[in-house]
């Protein structure tokens, strides 16, 4: 019985995590589940999986649900609240499932003490992969992707020398804007950049795979995560989200998983690794789906995917300029008071604007990002 900390359990990723879990009541027990505001969905994970603690980390939420459940487990709250649940509860594996930055604290914890670490946090690696892999490696933590992007790719690379791969190639959906021109994306609506033709996600994650900036976080992520060169990362448009990404070795031989878009499996390989487990998941009908297409990506419509290969050469902590930039432009889009297309134009002034610091310490990291979030609050 595998115990596991699930951080985010009110998310797309914390849902589907639990509907794997669900499946398999003998091979994982939850033992903590965190979320920021949502008790309102909490209550009823607390009532069927029985954690000992739960963590919110709205602190006004947090006493409500205390006076809610009374003492059916321990609520704490807060930041600090994550970071006691990492660094203190009983669990063999850490799922990563919070969207932002917020998420990276509480993993270096879980790193520290050697845990397996189920990563769908793209930030953890973004702004601070070069520090997460060093520490990996210095505890003994296992970092297992969940973005199907890279599961994908491990799976591939799974019985691989690494001296044997020519290149990646990081398949991508398009999302909603992938026939629109680049002079149109002035004028989509929040609810236009929402409706994801393939995957139903979280708001912040939708709008970033409309920017196609979900994309570049996972090119900088698949660096970090495969130890491999920039130049040796393609991204591919593929429509259809069938094959979730592709290895290329060095005799010309590609290997690709497929599967339909549907986050439990990538999930639930990454929690019963290095086995499988049968599931009655739903199957692909390849004649049913006919075809599959790709196609090259326009790097000047899509001027998020340029800039997170730009920070990706120019390493430090220009990656956790571009994360906090990024949360912050999407946010003011969801919120109406920027255009889709000022997006990177406000990353772009932020990158212009915030120093760029060299091999950076957490202490660099955290208030790296914390000056980009003032700067691009004030810009518009």
């Amino acid at each position: 019985m595998k115990k596991v900390l699930l951080l985010g359990s009110t998310g797309s990723i914390g849902i589907n995590t639990l509907n794997v879990i669900r499946n398999f009541p003998e091979e994982f027990e939850i033992t903590a589940l965190t979320v920021n505001t949502r008790i309102d969905l909490l209550e009823p994970q607390i009532n069927e999986f029985n954690p000992d603690t739960v963590v919110v980390k709205n602190e006004k939420s947090g006493s409500e649900l205390r006076k809610k459940i009374a003492n059916k487990c321990r609520v704490l709250t807060g930041e600090d609240g994550l970071i006691e649940a990492a660094s203190s509860l009983e669990y063999d594996i850490f799922v990563g499932a919070m969207v932002g930055f917020s998420g990276l604290a509480p993993a270096l914890e879980a790193i520290k003490r050697g845990k397996i670490i189920a990563l769908a946090n793209k930030e953890t690696l973004v702004v601070a992969g070069e520090l997460v892999t060093r520490m990996c490696k210095k505890y003994g933590a296992k970092l297992i992707p969940i973005d199907s992007e890279h599961s994908a790719i491990y799976q591939c690379l799974e019985g691989e020398k690494n001296n044997c791969v020519e290149k990646i190639i990081l398949t991508a959906s398009g999302g909603p804007f992938l026939n629109k021109k680049k002079s149109a994306l002035g004028t989509v609506t929040v609810e236009e950049a929402l409706s994801h033709p393939n995957w139903k996600m979280g708001n912040k994650i939708t709008i970033d795979s409309a920017s196609m900036m979900n994309k570049g976080l996972e090119i900088i992520e698949a660096h970090w995560l495969f130890d491999i060169e920039k130049d040796k990362i393609e991204v591919v448009i593929h429509p259809q989200s069938i094959i979730h990404s592709m290895v290329q070795f060095v005799d010309g031989s590609i290997k690709a998983q497929l599967g339909l878009p549907d986050m439990k499996l990538p999930i639930q390989y990454a929690l019963t690794y290095p086995n499988r487990l049968t599931n009655n998941f739903k199957r692909i009908n390849l004649p049913k789906i006919g075809n599959l297409t790709f196609f090259s990506p326009d790097m000047e419509k899509f001027e998020c995917l340029k800039l997170a290969y730009k920070v990706l050469n120019e390493g430090g902590t220009a990656p956790c300029v571009l994360n906090a930039a990024n949360e912050i432009a999407v946010d003011k889009f969801l919120k109406g008071k920027i255009k889709f297309s000022s997006i990177p134009q406000l990353i772009n002034e932020a990158l212009d604007k915030i120093e760029n610091h060299k091999s950076p310490d957490v202490e660099t990291i955290f208030e790296c990002d914390k000056k980009t979030r003032e700067l691009v609050l004030g810009l518009s």
